[in-house]
């Protein structure tokens, strides 16, 4: 009795060192698990972060990085051409803005595969800008750090269509952006804008001279009748009367006798125009 009462008390110590030991890892597994989920969770919200401070950068005044978003219709982004290609600082800016967002889009990629599927959709817009590949900024980024060519690249496993990158890595279509403005990169500023001719100023319009205000004296310069040189005029003197008319009934002069001295005077005979332009020899 006395052995078996020993083999159950270590019996019974085992299982409940087994139960102290199974709830210990028990509790270890739960906070391992909830230390995953927070590190997913900051991982999830570093990404999410990265994708917001991309944005606030595109949207910044003076910027025209969201021209590459593929958002704003192509209307306005072929406007936007001219803004991004401007100087080679506007340029790399732009190739620093889509490496980033290669790199951001590969990070959520690998983030999908290890459960958190659902955060690829949160990055739809960022997907579709690399996959409209506006000016070729993305396949240059491409075939420069990763060495992609338009039949090899593990990026296009990044994107539901690859077609429109796949066509500027054969086209090399940013180099061809490159070399369209960089002529005009070395010009001075004064040749790149080019001044407005302002209006001539309109000339003085010469103003009638004004009369003096009254009680200030009349300068010299004007003239004024005296008062002695104006005839006296009576109104109790009769109208003079009206000069008569000639009688209807009086010859008047015939047009032959008043023409008659003026045919007598000689006509001078007209230069020719060739004779009047070329002077006379000497």
């Amino acid at each position: 009795m006395a052995n078996i009462d020993g083999a159950l008390k270590g019996l019974l110590k085992l299982t409940i060192a087994a139960a102290v030991i199974g709830a210990g890892a028990l509790v270890v597994l739960t906070v391992l698990d909830h230390l995953t989920l927070d590190r997913r969770a900051a991982e999830r919200r570093a990404l999410l972060q990265r994708n917001a401070e991309l944005n606030i950068g595109a949207i910044a005044p003076g910027s025209a990085l969201a021209c590459l978003d593929g958002v704003a219709g192509e209307a306005v982004e072929n406007a936007c051409e001219r803004r991004v290609f401007n100087d080679p600082h506007s340029a790399a800016a732009a190739v620093a803005y889509t490496a980033a967002r290669l790199a951001l889009l590969a990070d959520v990629h690998a983030f999908a595969q290890i459960g958190d599927a659902s955060l690829i959709d949160a990055f739809a817009a960022t997907r579709r800008a690399i996959e409209l590949d506006r000016y070729g900024i993305a396949a240059h980024v491409l075939a420069v750090r990763d060495g992609c060519t338009a039949a090899q690249c593990a990026a296009f496993g990044l994107l539901r269509d690859s077609a429109t990158l796949k066509a500027n890595l054969m086209a090399q279509a940013f180099d061809t952006y490159v070399a369209r403005y960089a002529s005009a990169w070395n010009r001075p500023e004064s040749e790149k804008q080019v001044p407005v001719a302002s209006a001539p100023a309109p000339a003085p319009v010469a103003s009638a001279p004004q009369p003096p205000p009254s009680g200030q004296p009349v300068s010299n310069k004007y003239d004024f009748p005296s008062a002695a040189s104006i005839p006296p005029v009576s109104i109790m003197n009769a109208e003079p009367p009206l000069p008569k008319e000639p009688a209807p009934n009086a010859a008047a002069p015939s047009a032959t006798e008043d023409s008659a001295p003026a045919a007598k005077l000689p006509v001078p005979p007209k230069r020719p125009q060739t004779q009047a332009a070329t002077p006379p020899a000497r």
